[in-house]
């Protein structure tokens, strides 16, 4: 895909500055222009960066540097500015969600496939240690057959904390759309491809306050329900409980559990690229940590697109649009299950990704 690789970068919110972190001083790829509404925010992020251009939208689009675009803009934004991209013939690398609506992403996913192009989402945490040395462990058998897992989310919003919250409410925001990504992700690089879900939710006040910045103390509308619960049946049999909420305040409970035959794994917030893997053995004296042993060491957000540069015929991207689709059909299905009240067969599938050897910052950076 060319090295090294030429990026340009659509939305400077507050993301991008993670992203920028992991990719400006990355030997694979060049960040070569930037571009977002506010035009004097393109220039101060362009600024931080040698040699990066702040273009428009349409120029960034049609650079002839370009290769891929990294699309960080809301999610409202995600079909159109993709869409656009694929379009201008570039490969598209875009935050979570894919899209705000499971049509738009089927058919964003049709015209890159179309164009011949490649599609790559995030969440790509899934790919550090923390939920790669937990794959690892299942398949080499170390709680035996994997029967169930639960995967667990609550805050009290994101609203108090961040200075423009106003997408988290709306249409393709939301705890399940905004936060499910990482644990709908994690579940299927864990326990593989979903099946059917069974979904419930709501709202608990139609309206929420900003807590910090400019807009301290302006109330937005919530349009979206604010806690999700749902049962995934796995194709291989296996059944996930998912709650995530901006409703409660804390929980006890770990990000994620996988119980087996012979054992469980207490799995890190896949919001993270690593943390702590434990495993308790049946009969065993107690929980014991595990030693890293697989996923991309001290990873930070952008590692997906790195992957999806250098991936090829024989080794697919991981974080890839199919798995995206595939996420995005299983929470669009939970909210629609939700609103009907009953089970929801998806329309979808994924193989799961190849896992991710154990590698050094050394390696992968490079």
């Amino acid at each position: 895909m060319g090295d090294p690789h030429g990026v340009g970068i659509v939305g400077l919110g507050v993301i991008s500055r993670a992203y920028l972190n992991t990719l400006a001083q990355h030997p694979r790829v060049r960040v070569v222009a930037v571009a977002d509404l506010d035009a004097a925010r393109a220039a101060a992020a362009a600024a931080t960066v040698p040699g990066v251009e702040a273009v428009s939208v349409e120029r960034l689009l049609h650079h002839p540097e370009v290769a891929t675009v990294l699309n960080l803009t809301i999610p409202a934004a995600h079909a159109e500015i993709s869409g656009a991209a694929i379009d201008a013939g570039r490969n598209v690398y875009v935050e979570k969600p894919l899209t705000v609506t499971f049509p738009e992403a089927r058919s964003l996913m049709d015209r890159s496939a179309a164009a011949g192009v490649r599609v790559g989402c995030a969440p790509d945490t899934v790919l550090g240690t923390g939920t790669q040395t937990a794959r690892a462990a299942i398949d080499s058998g170390l709680i035996g057959r994997p029967l169930s897992a639960s995967a667990v989310m609550v805050t009290p919003g994101h609203e108090r904390w961040h200075p423009d919250p106003d997408f988290y409410y709306a249409p393709g925001g939301g705890p399940l759309l905004d936060m499910g990504p990482y644990y709908v992700s994690a579940l299927v690089h864990l326990l593989g491809p979903v099946r059917a879900v069974i979904g419930a939710a709501s709202r608990l006040r139609d309206a929420r306050t900003i807590g910090s910045g400019p807009r301290l103390g302006q109330r937005i509308p919530v349009e979206v329900s604010t806690h999700v619960s749902g049962v995934l049946e796995h194709a291989d049999g296996a059944l996930s409980t998912l709650t995530t909420s901006f409703d409660g305040v804390a929980t006890t409970a770990a990000p994620i559990e996988v119980q087996g035959e012979s054992g469980t794994l207490a799995v890190p917030d896949p919001n993270n690229f690593d943390g702590e893997v434990r495993h308790l053995a049946l009969g065993g004296p107690g929980w014991r940590v595990l030693e890293p042993g697989a996923g991309y060491v001290a990873a930070s957000r952008g590692v997906g697109l790195i992957d999806l540069v250098g991936a090829d015929e024989a080794r697919p991207p991981r974080a890839s649009g199919a798995m995206a689709l595939h996420v995005l059909d299983v929470m669009t299905a939970l909210l629609r299950s939700a609103a009907e009240g009953r089970r929801v067969e998806l329309t979808t599938t994924v193989a799961r990704p190849a896992p991710v050897p154990l590698t050094p910052a050394q390696e992968w950076s490079r």
